[in-house]
C-alpha cells in the first residue's frame, strides 16, 4: 500500500491577504521620493550647466564676478539652493540603503549612517550659509574681479 501525501494547498497568487502589518511606508516614499527628486535634479543641474557654460561668453565668463553677479539674483540663490538640498537628501538616501543592505552589523550601521548624516548636515548647512551669505561686493577688492553689479 502506498500512501501518497497531498502537496499543501497553496494560496493563488492575486488571492487579497489576511496578513496585518504593523510596517509603515517610509522605504516606499524613500523609493518615490528619489524617482521624483532624480528627475527634479536632471532638470536643475542640466539649467545650471546650460546657463553656465552655453549663455553668454561660457566657461571663460565664470570668475567670482560670475558667481557674485549670479547670486545677487533670488531666483538663482533659490535655484542652487534647491539643487544643494536635493542633491544631499537624494544621494544621503542612496548611501543610506547601501548602508542598510550591506553593513551587517548593528553597531556598523550605527557608526556609519552617524558619519552619513554628520556630513550630509555639514556640507547642507554650510552650503546653504555660503549660499545666502555670499558678498558679491567685498570691501577692498580688486575691482577688475568684482561684479559689474558692485559699480554704481
Amino acid at each position: 500500500m502506498s500512501e501518497t501525501t497531498a502537496a499543501p494547498e497553496l494560496a493563488a497568487p492575486r488571492a487579497p491577504r489576511n496578513r496585518r502589518s504593523t510596517r509603515t511606508n517610509y522605504e516606499l516614499y524613500g523609493w518615490l521620493f528619489m524617482r521624483a527628486s532624480g528627475v527634479l535634479l536632471l532638470v536643475l543641474i542640466f539649467g545650471h550647466l546650460y546657463m553656465n557654460l552655453m549663455v553668454g561668453d561660457g566657461i571663460n565668463a565664470i570668475d567670482f564676478a560670475f558667481v557674485g553677479g549670479k547670486w545677487s539674483s533670488p531666483l538663482w540663490q533659490t535655484w542652487d539652493l534647491l539643487m544643494l538640498w536635493l542633491a544631499m537628501i537624494h544621494g544621503t538616501n542612496g548611501v543610506r540603503t547601501i548602508i542598510n543592505d550591506y553593513a551587517e552589523r548593528v553597531g556598523t550601521r550605527v557608526v556609519l549612517k552617524s558619519a552619513l548624516y554628520l556630513a550630509f548636515t555639514i556640507t547642507v548647512v554650510l552650503g546653504t550659509l555660503v549660499i545666502f551669505t555670499f558678498e558679491p561686493c567685498p570691501a577692498g577688492a580688486d575691482p577688475e574681479l568684482l561684479a559689474s553689479i558692485c559699480f554704481p
